[in-house]
C-alpha cells in the first residue's frame, strides 16, 4: 500500500493495524521515503517457505552433511 506522510499522520492507528498484514510505503513529494512493516511477518514468510524443502526420508544431519560436501 502506498500512502502520503500526511495521510499517515492523520490516521496512524489505522495504518499500524494494517501493517500487521501488509507493507505500507510512505511517500513525501511523490517519492517513497519509508516503509512500515511487521518485523515478525518476515520471519513467518521465511519459515513457511522452508516447509517441504527436505525430503521426508532425510534427517537434518544428513542434509547438513550433504550441503557441506557440495562446498
Amino acid at each position: 500500500m502506498l500512502i502520503t506522510a500526511t495521510e499517515l499522520k492523520s490516521n496512524l492507528g489505522k495504518y499500524l493495524m494494517l501493517a500487521r498484514t501488509e507493507d505500507i510505503y510512505i511517500t513525501r513529494n511523490g517519492k517513497i521515503v519509508a516503509k512500515l512493516s511487521n518485523p515478525q511477518q518476515d520471519k513467518i514468510d521465511v519459515a513457511k517457505s522452508l516447509f517441504g524443502v527436505l525430503p521426508a526420508d532425510m534427517t537434518l544431519e544428513e542434509a547438513r552433511e550433504e550441503r557441506l560436501n557440495q562446498i
